[in-house]
C-alpha cells in the first residue's frame, strides 16, 4: 500500500481525471448561490445542478472536482462513529451527456487498481449494483472483478423527486477480518449493517432517467443526455492509505487533535473514549471553512448551525478541562492542513479567529445563563416533589444553551434527580426528522428541456451599441422549435447578435422593441435570460408575425438601460466603500441592479451603525463628484487577478473576463454594463440597512433623480414638522424637539410619582385583607391598575413590611388579565403557584421562587383564581 498524504490523494484524483479529458472545477463556496433549496453545499454535484438539469451547457462535458461540503442533519453522531463528519471533501467526476457506464466504471477501476495511481489490491474491493442493472454487473466482470465481490442491492437506485435519476454502483474497501470479529463477511454490505470492515469509498450514479413521481420507476423516460455523477469521500480514502483506525487518525485531523492535547493536558488514545477530541477537530474545520466562506454564527438558518457547532465544541472542550476560549487558536492549524488546496483559509485567518473568539466569549456568558436555567428547573422540581428532569427541558438545555445531555445528567444527578432519556430522545428525533425533511426537499433537480438544449446557433451580445440589425436564428413557442410565431403570442428568440443584456450578475435584463426595416413594431422584449448553451434568449410579446431567417432591428430602451447602469456602477462604489469602512470581510452576498433602485447584500456580523452608514454614503458620493473615469478591460483571468480585480459572489468566470476599473478606487470582475464616468450617477442615497439572515446585511439605495426625490421627501417631512413645532427654520427643529422631550420626561416623572402614591394608597387597603391557609398567611386581591408595572410596585411595597407570607394580585388591563405572585415563604414557590393559578384565566406563566407573573385572556376567571389560592398553598 502506498503512503500518501491527504493533499497527494486529492491531487492524484484531480490529475487522473484531468488526464482523461476532464476540466478541474474549483471547490465552490459552502454557501449556495441562487439555490434556495439548500442550506449548505452538501455534495460534489450540488454546484453542478445547472448542468445536470440542462439549464446550462458546460464548455467541457467532462468535469472533476474536490468539493468541500457540509451536512448537519445528524450532528450528534459526530465523534461517536469512525467516519461521521459535518464538513468533508467529496471527490467527484462528472459527465454531462458525454461518456456513460462503461467509461465511468472503467475510470474507477483504473484509478483504484493501477500501480500508477492508487494501486489498491483488487481482492480488497467489493462493488454493489442495482439488481436490474445487468450492464454494470457485466462491466465489472469484464474488468476482472470476481463475481463473489459483486453484491446486488435493491436500494442502489438514486432519485430525489423529479429530474435526473438512475441506478448506482458503490465501491467498498475491505479492511480485513480484524474489523469483523463475528466474521459476518459480505452480509455486512448486502444487509447494510453498520460496520468498520467494509468502507464505502465511491458511489457512481448512472443518471439515465427523468424521474417522474406520477409513474412507476419502470415507466421513467430516458434522459435525452445521460449523465454520470460520482462521489468519493476524501477522508475515507485517506484513512485507507494511512492505515488509520478511523478518519480522525489521518493527517486531516491529527494536527488539530495534537493542538487540543496541548491545550487540555489530556492525551488522545486511539483505542479509548476520544469523543471530545473528535468533536472539536471536526467542528472547528466546519466553523473555519464556513466563516471563511461568509457564513456567520446566529440564531437562524446557517448561522444557527454554526452557533450550535461552536457551542457543542466548547462544551466538549470543558469536558477536557479547557475552560477558557480556545477554538479560535485552532483556526491556523486547520488552515495549515488545507493550505495546498485552500490557501484562502490562512488568508482570512484574522477574520475567522475574530469571529470564533467573539462567539466563544458570548457563549461563556450563555453557559452561566444555562446553568441558572437548570438551577431554576431543579428548584421547581424539588418544590413540586418530583425527582425526574423532563425530556423536553433537557432538550431545551441542549438545543438552546448547548448543554450536552451528559453535562445535564451529571449536574442533575449531583442534585439527586433522574433524567428522562426517552423524552429527550423523542424531542431530538423530532428535530432530526425536520432537518432530514429539509435535506430531501432540497436535493432534486429540474427536468431537462431538450428544446432549449438543442439551440446551438451562435449569438453574441454587443456591448457598445443600443440598437442594431440582426437575423432571427431560433424561435420557440410552447416549448417547441417553430418557423413562425403569430401576433398575440409569447415566444423565445435568439438572434445572430443582440444589444439586449441578458440578466446576470445582479443586473436586470434589458427591455425594448423589435421592429422591421420599415420601422413597424413586431415585438416587445420583456425579458432576456441565458439559454443552456449561453446565448441571450429573448422573451417576446409578439405584436406582428415573426419568422426565422428574417432580419429585424433590435433597439434597447435607452432610458431604462441608463438608469440600470447608474445603479450598477453605484453598486461597485458601494462595495468598495464597505470594504474601506467596515473591513475586507464585508463582501458581496447577492445584488440587484434595477432601473429604480439597487439592492446590495453583504457579509457582516452586526448591524451597520448610523455613523458607518453616513461614512459609506459620503464616500460613495465623493467618488461620484470626483468624476472618476470608468474603464473596461478585456483580459484573461490570471491577469485580472494580478491587477487586484475582485470577483463577485456567485459568479463563474472563464479564461476571458471583463474587468471594470473605476479610477484607482474600485476594480472588479464584472460582465455587466456601466457608465463612462461616475459623475453620471449624480447622487447616491441609502434608504435602508437591515439584516436578512445570520451574518448577512442588506443595503437598499437609490441614485440620480430617485436619490434627489428621496432627499426632497425628507426635506418636506422636516418642513412639516417645523411648521407643527412653530420653528421658523428647519435647523431649529432639533432644539425644539429636545425641549419637548425634556418636557415629556418631566411629565413622565410626575406621572410616575402620582402612580406610585396612588398605588401606595391602594396598597394600604389591599394589605389589610390577610387570610391564612395551611399555616401560610396570604393576601389575594383584584386591583385596579393601568399596567403590569403597577403590579410590581404593589409587590415592592409589600416586601418592605411583614404584611403576609404570600401575595397574589390579579388585574384586568384592557382585554387581558395579569397575575402576580410574590412569596417570602420557603414552602411556597411563586413560579409553581403561578402555573397552578394561571389556567383559571386561560393563561400561562412562571418565574422564580420569590416572584412570578402570568398573562391570560379570560377576565371572567379572576374570581375563581382568587378562590383557588388557598387550596394551592
Amino acid at each position: 500500500m502506498k503512503q500518501l498524504s491527504s493533499a497527494q490523494v486529492r491531487q492524484m484524483w484531480l490529475d487522473f481525471f484531468e488526464s482523461k479529458g476532464h476540466s478541474v472545477e474549483p471547490s465552490a463556496n459552502l454557501v449556495p448561490v441562487n439555490d434556495p433549496t439548500l442550506l449548505w453545499i452538501n455534495s460534489g454535484v450540488a454546484t453542478l445542478k445547472k448542468y445536470f438539469d440542462g439549464s446550462v451547457i458546460p464548455e467541457n462535458p467532462r468535469i472533476t472536482n474536490a468539493q468541500k461540503s457540509i451536512r448537519t442533519n445528524d450532528i450528534e453522531n459526530v465523534g461517536k462513529t469512525a467516519r461521521h463528519h459535518t464538513m468533508f471533501e467529496m471527490l467527484g467526476n462528472f459527465s454531462i451527456g458525454d461518456y456513460f457506464r462503461d467509461e465511468a466504471i472503467g475510470f474507477a477501476f483504473e484509478l483504484l487498481t493501477s500501480p500508477e495511481w492508487f494501486g489498491f489490491e483488487l481482492d480488497k474491493l467489493y462493488m454493489t449494483y442495482y439488481p436490474e442493472d445487468k450492464d454494470s454487473y457485466n462491466r465489472w466482470i469484464e474488468l476482472g472483478v470476481d463475481p463473489s465481490h459483486l453484491i446486488p442491492v435493491e436500494d442502489n437506485f438514486w432519485e430525489i423527486g423529479a429530474g435526473p435519476s438512475g441506478p448506482d454502483t458503490e465501491i467498498f474497501y475491505d479492511r480485513g477480518e480484524a474489523f469483523d470479529p463475528e466474521n459476518i463477511g459480505i452480509r455486512l454490505i448486502a444487509e447494510d449493517i453498520e460496520n468498520d470492515r467494509y468502507i464505502e469509498i465511491w458511489n457512481i450514479v448512472l443518471s439515465q432517467f427523468n424521474a417522474d413521481p406520477k409513474v412507476p420507476r419502470s415507466e421513467y423516460k430516458e434522459l435525452p443526455a445521460k449523465n454520470i455523477d460520482t462521489g468519493a469521500g476524501l477522508e475515507r480514502i485517506v484513512s485507507i492509505f494511512q492505515g488509520a483506525k478511523t478518519n480522525f487518525e489521518t493527517d486531516l485531523f491529527m494536527p488539530i487533535i495534537r493542538e487540543v492535547e496541548k491545550l487540555s493536558g489530556k492525551t488522545y488514545d486511539p483505542d479509548g473514549d476520544n469523543m471530545s477530541f473528535k468533536v472539536i477537530a471536526d467542528h472547528i474545520r466546519s466553523l473555519t471553512f464556513a466563516i471563511g466562506d461568509g457564513a456567520l454564527p446566529g440564531n437562524e438558518g446557517r448561522g444557527y448551525v454554526l452557533r450550535r457547532l461552536l457551542r457543542r465544541a466548547v462544551m466538549h472542550g470543558r469536558r477536557l478541562g479547557i475552560n477558557e476560549p480556545f477554538l479560535y487558536k485552532l483556526v491556523v492549524t486547520v488552515g495549515q492542513i488545507m493550505e495546498s488546496y485552500y490557501p484562502e483559509v490562512l488568508e482570512k485567518r484574522d477574520f475567522i479567529e475574530k469571529i470564533v473568539k467573539r462567539e466563544e466569549d458570548t457563549f461563556a456568558r450563555t453557559i452561566d445563563a444555562g446553568s441558572g436555567h437548570l438551577d431554576d428547573l431543579l428548584a421547581e422540581l424539588k418544590a413540586a416533589g418530583k425527582d425526574t428532569l423532563e425530556g423536553q427541558d433537557i432538550f431545551k438545555l441542549y438545543d438552546t444553551y448547548g448543554f450536552p445531555v451528559e453535562l445535564t445528567e451529571e449536574l442533575a444527578e449531583d442534585a439527586g434527580f433522574k433524567i428522562d432519556h426517552d423524552g429527550f430522545k423523542a424531542a431530538m428525533k423530532e428535530q432530526q426528522d425536520r432537518a432530514r425533511a429539509a435535506v430531501v426537499k432540497g436535493g432534486s433537480m429540474g427536468m431537462q428541456n431538450e428544446t432549449l438544449q438543442n439551440i446551438t446557433v451562435p449569438s453574441a451580445f454587443v456591448y457598445d451599441t443600443l440598437a442594431l440589425d440582426s437575423d432571427l436564428t431560433a424561435l420557440v413557442f410552447d416549448n417547441e422549435a417553430v418557423e413562425t410565431v403569430q401576433a398575440g403570442q409569447t415566444a423565445l428568440a435568439v438572434f445572430t447578435e443582440t444589444p439586449f443584456y441578458a440578466e446576470m450578475g445582479g443586473q436586470v435584463a434589458d427591455h425594448g422593441l423589435i421592429t422591421t426595416a420599415a420601422g413597424d413594431i413586431v415585438a416587445k422584449v420583456v425579458d432576456v435570460q441565458k439559454a443552456p448553451n449561453g446565448q441571450p434568449l429573448h422573451t417576446l410579446d409578439v405584436l406582428a408575425d415573426l419568422s426565422l431567417g428574417q432580419t429585424y432591428h433590435l433597439a434597447v430602451d435607452q432610458k431604462r438601460r441608463y438608469a440600470v447602469e447608474k445603479n450598477h456602477t453605484a453598486t461597485h462604489l458601494l462595495h468598495a466603500a464597505l470594504h474601506n469602512i467596515l473591513g475586507k470581510h464585508a463582501t458581496q452576498a447577492g445584488s440587484l441592479n434595477d432601473e429604480d433602485m439597487l439592492r446590495f447584500d453583504f457579509t457582516h456580523f452586526e448591524a451597520v451603525t448610523a455613523a458607518e452608514l453616513r461614512a459609506i454614503e459620503t464616500q460613495v458620493n465623493e467618488k461620484i463628484w470626483e468624476a472618476l473615469a470608468i474603464e473596461t478591460i478585456e483580459t484573461d483571468i490570471d491577469t485580472a487577478k494580478s491587477l487586484g480585480a475582485m470577483a463577485l459572489f456567485g459568479e463563474k468566470y472563464g479564461q476571458s473576463v471583463r474587468v471594470v476599473k473605476i479610477g484607482d478606487y474600485s476594480i472588479e470582475l464584472c460582465g455587466g454594463t456601466h457608465l463612462e464616468n461616475t459623475s453620471e450617477i449624480g447622487l447616491f442615497k441609502i434608504l435602508k440597512e437591515e439584516g436578512i439572515g445570520s451574518g448577512t446585511r442588506r443595503i437598499i439605495a437609490v441614485t440620480s433623480a430617485d436619490a434627489f426625490k428621496a432627499y426632497r421627501e425628507q426635506e418636506d417631512a422636516l418642513k412639516e414638522i417645523a411648521t407643527t413645532l412653530k420653528a421658523p427654520q428647519i435647523k431649529e427643529v432639533p432644539s425644539k424637539v429636545a425641549s419637548l422631550q425634556e418636557q415629556l420626561r418631566e411629565l413622565q416623572k410626575e406621572n410616575a410619582a402620582l402612580k406610585e402614591r396612588a398605588a401606595a394608597a391602594a396598597a394600604g387597603d389591599v394589605f389589610k385583607d390577610v387570610k391564612e391557609a395551611h399555616g401560610v398567611r396570604y393576601i389575594a386581591s383584584q386591583v385596579q391598575v393601568s399596567d403590569a408595572g403597577a403590579l410590581r410596585t404593589f409587590a415592592d411595597n409589600w416586601k418592605q413590611k411583614d404584611y403576609s407570607d404570600v401575595l397574589v394580585l390579579v388585574a384586568a388591563i384592557g382585554d387581558k388579565v395579569n397575575l402576580l405572585v410574590a412569596s417570602k415563604s420557603d414552602g411556597v414557590h411563586a413560579g409553581n403557584l403561578v402555573k397552578a393559578l394561571a389556567p383559571h384565566i386561560s393563561g400561562r406563566g412562571g418565574g422564580k421562587p420569590d416572584m412570578a407573573m402570568a398573562g391570560g385572556s379570560d377576565v371572567s376567571g379572576m374570581d375563581k383564581l382568587l378562590s383557588a389560592v388557598a387550596e394551592n398553598l
